[in-house]
């Protein structure tokens, strides 16, 4: 695989590493990452957390044992499984399906692709998806229990997770739920959901990136051709509305400093596992790693550099912006995490740099040399 984007994920991995990794409570055989850095006592005692955050940590630990496997690597994804379980009280389960699903995507993946097993885990969470499935009320499943908005980041995620679980035909009602009721008919992405009956018109990234993801997924594992018709229509409208210049948008810090990497992740999805049956299809998966490659690049550019080490910011087409301990951390707010002062300083934003820096080294092996200038220093 391409060496320059290992270099760069692999520093990236060292990044989070140096400053967000933390024994949970000092407890042996634990590990969690610090949400804000420089820390706070608050953030390093992990009085907050984000349930979620922790998940896309893990999900990029297990992108990593992928590039370049270790078994130093493989109890770094124990310890950090062990301290999500132990800080959410010893249960895997919370009240958020899209929390859920995150964390379901992860431990399925630490599975399948690092050895590091929770089938316990796997079961508990695949029936909170399954049992929260409420045509009746509207829905798709809930973003959270009790609720009745029905949006995206809960169905696009748990969606991925049941087709790859083996529960196409539910996976398969989520896909078509999304498709008749959030697509905007304009532009073709994804609207965030409904509340009441009413559109949230909301278009985020990482809306797009999950039901891109979901739409793969099945077009990889059924015969059924409006799945690869939908990824490829999905593909375009990213290109054509939320990545100017090639570069994927940012949403700021806090949970939205995750959306773009989430886009970046299920675009590598796309150009790697869209199967190939007509030219409509090569287009597409060469239009999804072409926007992985130019966002990246464009990220790396803007990065600043500390201690060697990169310190991406949200928004990857501006330069990123060094946070000092001083500047007010993210906030907890109705179920959503705000931004730190300085966005920079929220592991969300950070984790997603990671992230994007792996999606690019897995669709660059099958990049044709000289087709994209791109520097050859890694960590310069």
């Amino acid at each position: 695989m391409d060496q320059l984007w290992a270099n760069r994920a692999a520093s990236a991995e060292a990044a989070i590493a140096k400053r967000h990794y933390r024994r949970l409570w000092r407890l042996p055989g634990t590990q969690l990452g610090v949400v804000a850095w420089p820390p706070t006592k608050k953030t390093l005692s992990f009085g907050t957390w984000h349930y979620w955050w922790q998940a896309h940590l893990l999900e990029c630990l297990v992108d990593a044992q992928m590039r370049d496997p270790q078994p130093e690597r493989k109890e770094t994804i124990e310890r950090q499984i062990r301290g999500q379980h132990w800080r959410n009280t010893w249960r895997w389960t919370n009240d958020y399906y899209d929390d859920m699903a995150w964390l379901a995507l992860a431990l399925e993946r630490a599975g399948g692709q690092a050895g590091v097993e929770r089938p316990d885990a796997l079961d508990k969470l695949a029936d909170q998806f399954l049992n929260a499935w409420v045509p009746e009320d509207g829905g798709g499943i809930p973003w959270r229990k009790q609720d009745q908005f029905f949006n995206a980041p809960a169905n696009g995620p748990a969606g991925i997770f049941l087709a790859r679980y083996d529960r196409l035909r539910r996976a398969q009602q989520m896909a078509d739920w999304i498709d008749e009721t959030l697509i905007d008919p304009d532009t073709h992405l994804v609207f965030d959901g409904i509340k009441g009956g009413s559109l949230v018109r909301a278009q985020y990234t990482y809306c797009q990136g999950v039901v891109l993801g979901l739409e793969v997924e099945l077009a990889a594992r059924t015969k059924d051709s409006r799945h690869p018709e939908r990824a490829r229509r999905l593909i375009n409208a990213i290109a054509d509305n939320v990545a100017p210049g090639g570069v994927i948008q940012g949403a700021g810090g806090g949970d939205g400093g995750l959306f773009n990497g989430i886009l970046a992740r299920y675009l590598a999805l796309a150009a790697t596992q869209l199967p190939e049956e007509t030219e409509a299809d090569t287009a597409a998966r060469a239009t999804a790693k072409e926007l992985v490659l130019k966002s990246a690049q464009s990220a790396w550019d803007y990065r600043q550099t500390v201690d060697g080490l990169p310190l991406f910011g949200p928004f990857w087409d501006r330069n990123a912006d060094l946070p000092k301990a001083s500047d007010a951390d993210a906030q907890f707010v109705e179920g959503a995490v705000n931004a730190s002062a300085v966005p920079e300083k929220d592991m969300s934003v950070q984790v997603a740099g990671w992230m994007l820096m792996e999606a690019a080294y897995v669709v660059a092996d099958e990049t044709p040399a000289g087709q994209l200038e791109l520097d050859v220093d890694a960590t310069e």
